[in-house]
């Protein structure tokens, strides 16, 4: 577990005098810059009103999280740089890049993927976040905590807190707004960044690991690891009177566990594997996706049965991501038969899209 990696000063020399970063500082005039280069550029390639469209949201909230999130953020020592949050950021470039690799072979553009991805990750991290403030809502809004320092709470995604399920909703419903925008097959686009999505989904499970977050039971097995005092699985066996309730020093690490963080990141990359080998074997648009749909709420509903961090939900023995996951079945079952009625579609090149 490596929580936070680094911090980034606040201040460009001086600690009280220098040039400010955050706020209304340097990083704000970069953006702007970034932001006018990027707009010009993709208004040469495609025009205004699809420039616009694509980078006028989500430049004003990075715009608004520099002026306003950023500064909240700091701790003293300046800005806290999370594993978690590298990973988030990796698992985003990552996910995109193998997207626009196979949307070259596919007839998608690179302007088209990154504003898909783009509205996807935003609205996917949104979807995220609010489910999972919802599911620990007394993390954020217990008694006596003021509005302002919940909402800053709230906003520091980077320290780790989203429920992948979450952002099903929110960014199912922005890939279907920009397809209908664009005039775009929604499930050819989904079978072309399915893969991308699950090998970002590997990668913030690493983030996961590194948050301590998302921990499995106790275990004996020889890849078991312990966590640092103070950590999620730490407090969590404490609770439970795994642990002595003393202070942190004279505990010292947690009971060795599963890490249920890395298996969840081997299966979303295995099982971005298998996509993007089973590509040239679709033969109508969805199925890679449907795959995807099929087999993801399976092994998540195993990994669930290995995590201690969800309780049982609605009056069921089951997690509430496990719920979820039956209802996703569904949904993959509904998926195979809508492909199954389409046209089947001319066979890509197989060395194209694997390789």
């Amino acid at each position: 577990m490596v929580s936070t990696l680094f911090h980034i000063p606040s201040r460009i020399g001086d600690p009280e005098t220098g040039v400010p970063l955050f706020g209304f500082g340097l990083l704000l005039v970069l953006w702007a810059v970034a932001a006018v280069a990027a707009t010009l550029w993709i208004a040469w390639r495609s025009g205004w009103p699809v420039a616009v469209r694509s980078l006028l949201l989500p430049l004003s909230l990075i715009g608004g999280m520099i002026v306003w999130v950023l500064p909240a953020l700091d701790d003293g020592q300046g800005i806290p740089i999370r594993g978690y949050g590298v990973m988030l950021l990796a698992a985003v470039a990552a996910g995109t890049w193998l997207s626009i690799v196979r949307g070259r072979r596919m007839g998608f553009d690179a302007d088209t993927l990154l504003g898909l991805g783009t509205q996807i990750f935003l609205w996917g991290l949104v979807g995220a976040r609010i489910f999972y403030v919802i599911e620990y809502h007394e993390q954020f809004f217990g008694r006596g905590r003021p509005l302002a320092e919940s909402l800053v709470a709230v906003a520091n995604v980077a320290a780790g807190g989203l429920v992948v399920f979450g952002s099903l909703p929110t960014a199912a419903a922005a890939a279907w707004w920009f397809a209908r925008r664009r005039g775009l097959d929604l499930l050819q686009l989904a079978d072309c960044i399915a893969p991308g999505l699950l090998v970002g989904l590997a990668l913030g499970r690493v983030g996961c690991f590194l948050n301590g977050c998302c921990f499995g039971g106790e275990c004996e097995l020889p890849w078991a690891v312990t966590f640092p005092p103070e950590s999620p699985p730490w407090f969590d066996q404490v609770q439970r009177g795994l642990l002595p309730n003393l202070p942190p020093a004279a505990v010292g690490r947690s009971l060795p566990v599963h890490p249920a963080q890395l298996y969840a990141a081997i299966d979303a990359g295995l099982l971005a594997w298998l996509a993007v080998c089973f590509t040239p074997l679709a033969r109508r648009d969805g199925q890679v996706f449907a795959l995807v749909l099929t087999i993801h709420p399976i092994s998540r509903i195993l990994i669930e049965m290995i995590r201690v961090d969800e309780p049982p939900a609605l009056g069921t023995p089951f997690s509430i991501s496990q719920l979820i996951s039956l209802v996703l079945l569904g949904a993959a079952a509904v998926l195979w038969v809508v492909t199954f009625r389409r046209t089947p579609r001319v066979s890509f090149d197989t060395d194209s899209l694997t390789g």
